[in-house]
């Protein structure tokens, strides 16, 4: 760990007071071990092989956003890709190529010629697709490929848990993007169905490989900040209509240049300038092409090198213009009218790019950004637990409104939370039992995700009696003696725009340790898709650490808080929900016999 001038000042002897010999120092003490061995940091972290001579052979069946971020996170020593799928041209052209939207787009979804540059030297997508299948049409094709023994699953939401069913049926092991699932009965069906094929089954809750959080829980667990009484999280995003990452612009018909500018100049004429920009809205992807192809043809404002980033940005915008004659509705997608008085009309291939907005599609800000933050405070509550295992919500109250977008979506773009989680002591002897010792030995946790304003970005805030640990942005870890001074907090700018500086203010303790490692930490992508390869070519050795059980309790939180936002109530949670053998769910709806699926 890295200590700030600040920090040095408090002295060696009390930072070792406060930190002792945790994993931070073996951290510290194992990068340059790691480089040395060729082992990854997360494999020596977490205690799995450095590589595996065989390489796991996957398929990525969803290769959108998050797709093109898991395929980033590949590690070639682990996994080789044999496969991919996806209707949208855009979404295969991306993973491939990366996707050159911004500097840090490229960094988080480089695409697979860059991720396998070292081993097969792929000079472009034609000679990856000597060795790389693609499935351009039906996903379920790619698992009647005897060559792909597991596949990752990053399709939109509602797709989950038939596509993970029909895998493991069809004898491949399966990896897929949080949520689970989009109800708890589907849930326990993936769990159900992962037991009688005996194929391992992991979801990506990547908190769990992360090793911030692992440092995290080692610091709770060594009572470095007491009993914890608190938690306090949030997920705020400067999201603004006209620029919501949720709804990305449409791809439009494509027309030459100058037949789009005389149809621009009749719009304007004949309707007006408010026209005009809304047609230019509409052919948004359209303007960027025409723009693009314009700077990588002029010589004489921009360099070589200049024109041919310009070109390639072109070549990715024309991709998207190809998703237009993809027929949404052959894949389960449908036209929809909004329910909300709006009157505004949902088509087929919109529901597909714009799934998150959606109730049929998916589950809002608590299961795509939620459902992280809630498996981290769980995952800190459960370190507190002497008996081991996952420590359980009592109930949530919630609530959610649409105050900045628009009504064309159905999703909230706020929403606030606040949970009750038995602390040590609650129980009179473990959580199964239900027999209360103590009412008021709980632990607060609350949440919040909203946008248009971004100010403190997301991350969790743990409170104990003795300390507070604060991490930010999955990047950042801050632990705090003491409980009784107050946080100043400034903004300033840093390398990466407005910063949150937190310090403590007067005159008392500064902050005992700000856990900054020697490296740039993976945020546990990379690890979660190592472990759950090593786990698969090494049955017996290990389980996944977010397996069913782990998973269906992260979708069984972020779900009924959906439910308490809709009906406006505290809901207590059941005990039976987290029983995947139990028919018991907080939707009512009983899992469906295994046999009838897939």
């Amino acid at each position: 760990m890295d200590l700030t001038p600040e920090d040095k000042k408090i002295g060696k002897d009390n930072f070792n007071q406060v930190i002792g010999t945790t994993r931070r120092d073996f951290l510290v003490g194992t990068v340059a071990t790691a480089g040395a061995t060729g082992f990854g940091l997360g494999s020596m972290y977490f205690n799995y092989g450095a590589k595996l001579d065989d390489p796991l052979r996957i398929g990525v069946i969803g290769t959108g956003d998050e797709g093109s971020v898991l395929i980033g996170a590949l590690n070639p020593d682990f996994v080789d890709v044999v496969a991919i799928a996806d209707i949208r041209p855009y979404n295969l052209h991306r993973a491939f190529y990366g996707d050159l939207s911004s500097p840090n787009a490229k960094k988080a979804r480089p695409g697979l010629l860059k991720v396998y540059e070292d081993r097969y030297g792929w000079k472009d997508r034609t000679e990856a697709e000597k060795h790389i299948k693609v499935y351009a049409d039906k996903y379920q094709e790619m698992y009647e490929d005897d060559s792909v023994e597991a596949v990752i699953i990053a399709l939109p939401l509602w797709l989950h848990h038939v596509a993970s069913i029909e895998a493991m049926k069809a004898g491949k092991h399966v990896l897929t993007e949080k949520l689970m699932a989009q109800t708890v009965g589907q849930c326990k069906e993936m769990g159900r169905v992962a037991k009688e094929t005996n194929k391992v089954l992991a979801t990506g809750h990547q908190r769990h490989y992360s090793i911030l959080y692992a440092n995290a829980v080692d610091t709770i667990k060594r009572g470095f900040i007491g009993d914890i009484h608190h938690i306090r999280a949030q997920w705020h995003r400067g999201n603004m209509p006209g620029k919501d990452s949720w709804r990305p612009p449409m791809p439009t018909e494509y027309m030459e240049e100058n037949t789009y500018l005389d149809l621009r100049r009749k719009v304007k004429k004949e309707q007006g300038d408010a026209a005009e920009g809304a047609l230019r809205t509409e052919h948004k992807i359209l303007e960027q092409y025409f723009s693009l192809v314009k700077k990588s043809k002029d010589t004489k404002n921009y360099s070589y090198a200049e024109r041919e980033i310009w070109e390639q940005h072109a070549q990715q915008a024309r991709e998207q213009l190809k998703d237009l004659p993809v027929k949404a509705e052959d894949y389960g997608y449908m036209d929809n009218t909004l329910e909300n008085g709006s009157g505004y009309k949902v088509t087929a291939l919109e529901e597909l790019i714009r799934w998150r907005l959606w109730n049929r599609t998916g589950a809002g800000l608590m299961a795509e950004l939620g459902s992280h933050q809630l498996d981290a405070a769980s995952i800190f509550i459960s370190a507190q637990n002497e008996g081991g295992g996952k420590v359980y919500p009592l109930n949530v109250t919630a609530a959610g409104q649409r105050s900045i977008f628009p009504p064309n979506r159905e999703v909230d773009d706020h929403v606030y939370a606040t949970y009750e989680f038995p602390a040590p002591g609650y129980y009179k002897h473990d959580q199964k039992d239900g027999e209360v010792a103590d009412p008021n030995k709980k632990i607060v946790v609350t949440y919040s995700s909203i946008n248009g304003n971004g100010y403190g970005g997301y991350g969790e805030v743990v409170m104990g009696t003795k300390g507070t640990l604060i991490l930010e942005k999955e990047k950042d870890v801050m632990l705090y003696k003491g409980s009784s001074t107050a946080t100043n907090v400034k903004v300033g700018k840093g390398r990466d725009g407005p910063q949150l500086d937190t310090t403590e203010s007067g005159g008392q303790e500064a902050a005992v340790a700000a856990a900054a490692t020697p490296v740039d930490v993976s945020r546990g992508y990379r690890e979660e898709i190592e472990h759950w390869a090593w786990v698969i070519r090494n049955p017996g050795k290990g389980e996944v650490k977010c397996g069913p059980k782990v998973a269906m309790a992260d979708a069984i939180i972020a779900l009924t808080t959906n439910i308490a936002i809709k009906e406006q109530r505290r809901i207590e949670f059941k005990p039976e929900w987290f029983d995947i053998d139990s028919p018991e769910t907080p939707e009512s709806i009983a899992p469906r016999d295994t046999s009838e699926l897939g």
